[in-house]
């Protein structure tokens, strides 16, 4: 963990009487985050993820983000339980630093997941989109635009076996296409090394997404293009850019084939 704050005794008291979680059990360090220190508490009520923000976050801030785990946990959405102080807020302040606390989460992470574990994340991708859309949704281009989660990556998803148990780190939440979103989960999720999309899991990815929200037919069209933008970001900022160019156009043909497939139940215009 690069960044650690300790707490004391009392510290631990003030957070678990605050939030309604004493009396502890017990306590341990978590090796995450380059600008958050992370807790584990654990008490007789149960386990919780506790975040002390080192830099960057706001309570309004953080207030989104509560509100957006709320509204997609109504909605059966898998995101962490919020817990609020009790006079209803989202975070408290100990020693300068803000404070929020969200139930532990069960599952592990994938790097590599299965088909089956695609369609259920593609799913749950077109529930959140489904959700935070306003009922009358704004187009950029022709293509839908609303909120999105922002980070759909594997170190922020968990799985149960085959499906998606939980998904955290809403704090990037913005607006933006919506198929630009699917676009970089396919190439995060599936991208091989050559640039290819895993054919199984990204069709497993897109089968779940349009068992929810069926996509729109200029969204089909320009998934490709997408897909192009997003490889070479992610191949740009990876270890390995060799032939960046070369691998973002096998990303944009294996998208081009995708949006092709009759298999896949896209939507109509």
């Amino acid at each position: 963990m690069a960044v650690f704050t300790d707490l004391s005794d009392d510290d631990r008291e003030e957070i678990a009487v605050a939030y309604g979680i004493a009396p502890l059990t017990s306590v341990i360090g978590i090796a995450d985050g380059d600008t958050e220190t992370t807790y584990l508490f654990r008490s007789q009520r149960g386990e919780y993820i506790v975040t002390l923000f080192e830099n960057g976050a706001e309570p309004l801030d953080l207030e989104r983000t509560f509100r957006t785990m709320e509204l997609l946990s109504a909605a059966c959405v898998p995101c962490p339980k919020t817990f609020r102080t009790e006079t209803g807020g989202a975070t408290i302040r100990l020693s300068g630093k803000l404070v929020a606390v969200v139930g532990f989460v069960q599952g592990t992470q994938s790097a590599c997941a299965s088909p089956a574990q695609c369609f259920d994340l593609g799913r749950r991708l077109a529930q959140i989109h489904r959700t935070l859309m306003p009922g009358s949704p704004e187009k950029r281009e022709g293509l839908p635009r609303g909120p999105i989660h922002g980070a759909l990556f594997p170190d922020n998803v968990f799985f149960l076996g085959d499906s998606v148990s939980g998904i955290i780190n809403f704090r990037l939440r913005h607006d933006d296409v919506l198929i630009a979103e699917l676009a970089n989960v396919l190439v995060r999720w599936t991208m091989l090394g050559n640039g290819t999309l895993d054919g199984e899991r990204a069709e497993a990815i897109l089968k779940g997404y349009c068992r929810v929200r069926q996509l729109q037919d200029k969204e089909r069209q320009a998934l490709a293009a997408f897909a192009l933008a997003a490889a070479a970001t992610f191949i740009a900022v990876s270890e390995d850019s060799v032939d960046l160019p070369i691998r973002a156009e096998n990303a944009f043909l294996s998208a081009q084939s995708l949006s092709a497939a009759r298999e896949i139940p896209f939507g109509a215009a």
